[in-house]
């Protein structure tokens, strides 16, 4: 069996590099075990599957490591495959995924998820995740991720994490999220995993389902735009809904070649 293999870069705007993801089109699914090896190989921080269902695709994301509930980049980067060069004829996308319907609306070649919100709220944070930095939060939320809010954006360009430390944790599916606010941007954040292949991810889809209603709260506006602080670099346009929250970004296709099973 071969497979057709589209490496995406997501959220990539300007010196921006933003996040790699592979997508892989599949007639049918094929086991777990298969779809982790292939996500192994791909070596990047999630690899995409999806199976068209009528008018829906049904769409799952890996790791190197595990199946994730949700992910936003790679998202954005299987839509940009499905309409780029699958030539879809709508510029409305339905999935179904394991955090329920989500959509991506093309809108002048960007790319607007529609995620769930993931309200935060205040938490203790635990003694492996708080022993770990170098630096202490102001204020600690929780959802899905972790948020640790920082009243300056220095202490979170300069955060030093023991990683020894920090790997003691189990969140899965979940991550450690920095945030504080920006100066040329509403918010910037940073992305950690622990036990993951990949620390730090360049740029996550999904930590702004937290993000966003954390944010509009604080800030008192709906739209904002959001970078994240990572090594490559990534800008995220966001609106904050009733339940839901849109993100915008665009995206580039770097290769594409095949899997032989």
């Amino acid at each position: 069996m071969i497979l057709k293999n589209f490496k995406i870069n997501a959220f990539n705007s300007g010196k921006l590099i933003g996040n790699p993801a592979c997508v892989v089109p599949l007639q049918n699914w094929l086991s777990d075990d298969i779809l982790l090896k292939i996500a192994k190989k791909n070596n990047v921080s999630e690899t995409a599957f999806f199976v068209k269902n009528k008018s829906k695709f049904h769409l799952r994301w890996f790791t190197p490591d595990i199946e994730m509930d949700l992910c936003g980049h790679a998202t954005l980067a299987t839509a940009h495959c499905i309409y780029k060069h699958l030539n879809f004829n709508s510029t409305i996308i339905l999935f179904d995924s394991n955090s329920g319907e989500l959509s991506v609306n093309v809108i002048n070649d960007l790319y607007q998820l529609d995620f769930p919100k993931r309200k935060p709220v205040e938490s203790e944070l635990p003694e492996e995740i708080y022993n770990s930095l170098n630096i202490k939060p102001d204020k600690v939320l929780k959802s899905r991720d972790y948020v640790l809010v920082y009243n300056n954006i220095k202490d979170v360009i300069n955060i030093k994490i023991d990683r020894e430390i920090f790997d003691k944790i189990n969140i899965d599916p979940g991550g450690v999220i920095l945030t504080s606010k920006g100066k040329d941007c509403d918010f910037i954040s940073r992305y950690f995993t622990p036990q993951s292949t990949y620390f730090e991810d360049p740029v996550t889809g999904s930590s702004h389902c937290s993000l966003i209603p954390y944010w509009s709260t604080v800030l008192k506006k709906d739209e904002m735009i959001a970078k994240q602080l990572s090594k490559e670099g990534g800008q995220l346009i966001c609106k904050n809904l009733n339940d839901r929250v849109l993100i915008l970004g665009n995206a580039k296709t770097s290769s594409i070649d095949e899997i032989s099973i």
